[in-house]
């Protein structure tokens, strides 16, 4: 059984919230598995640790562009907060939106061949690129984008640089922004129930039926049990049965507010900057003790 390391540890605890020893005692009878003890831990410890573990550690920025019925979103990582905030980086993301905007390119390669120039750099999107990393001395990548265009009215909100939504809809401009807002806000994982991602459904139901299993009650609650698990796990997911965030009576779900207001949603992106990204995490005192090291030896 591979060694169980304070940093995977702490890893584990930043992911999940779960106390120290928990971690620990999860890792070891995952055999230092992360996300089995991940699936541990939500057994253990109940939704607690797996509403944390979705956060995210990588930086960069979400970027749109949307005019009309034509849009993208675009999500673009760099190494550090610092180099997010700056002006040529933020300049270079709000580029390649508009690029994936008005060009339709077919992927990142496609994107990143495209005419473009900027601070000196060029002539194509790459070669900005790879001017800024020279320059700010900081790696960076284009990760991901989405494209709509023609099939309806597009809505988008933006969460400072970090979080970002475009909603395609039909009906009312004001609905679909609020709809948008509540995606950011709640984060679901599909349109409808039916939209969910199996693979996110089969882990849910595995989780539950462990869980379950635990109760100690006969076969057929069990099954009962797990069901009626997995089902208000579907419903916490899926934006048409998520109860909106600015429900009068807390109850109202986006689907009956959309219902309401003669508004049907299409489609939608969310992107979360560093979703699903393992940051590297480095060890801050030894990383100076070397340069102290190596500075002394010069």
């Amino acid at each position: 059984m591979p060694a169980i390391t304070a940093s995977m540890v702490a890893e584990l605890r930043a992911k999940t919230d779960a106390p120290m020893m928990e971690c620990k005692k999860a890792l070891t009878e995952a055999d230092g598995d992360m996300g089995r003890a991940e699936e541990i831990l939500r057994v253990k410890l109940g939704n607690k640790a797996g509403k944390a573990a979705s956060r995210v550690t990588a930086e960069g920025v979400v970027a749109a562009s949307v005019s009309g019925s034509t849009g993208a979103l675009v999500e673009i990582n760099c190494e550090t907060d610092f180099v997010s905030k700056n002006d040529s980086f933020l300049a270079f993301c709000k580029a390649a939106a508009a690029l994936v905007a008005e060009k339709n390119p077919a992927d990142v390669a496609a994107l990143s061949s495209l005419p473009y120039s900027q601070d000196g750099f060029g002539p194509t999107l790459e070669d900005v690129r790879k001017g800024l990393i020279g320059k700010i001395g900081e790696n960076m990548s284009i990760r991901r984008f989405k494209r709509y265009a023609g099939g309806g009215k597009l809505a988008h909100y933006l969460h400072g640089t970090r979080i970002g939504v475009i909603v395609e809809f039909e009906g009312s401009d004001v609905s679909a922004k609020d709809v948008a807002m509540h995606v950011a806000a709640m984060k679901p994982a599909a349109l409808s129930q039916t939209e969910v991602p199996s693979d996110m459904v089969d882990k849910e139901r595995k989780i539950a039926t462990e869980k379950a299993a635990e109760s100690g009650k006969p076969a057929d609650i069990v099954a009962k049990m797990v069901e009626g698990s997995v089902q208000k796990f579907l419903k916490e997911v899926s934006l048409l049965n998520q109860v909106f965030v600015k429900a009068a009576d807390g109850k109202q779900t986006v689907e009956q507010m959309l219902k309401a207001t003669s508004t049907a949603v299409k489609a939608f992106t969310l992107y979360v900057v560093g979703e699903g990204i393992e940051k590297k995490t480095d060890d801050f005192a030894a990383e100076v003790a070397a340069q102290v090291a190596a500075a002394k030896g010069q």
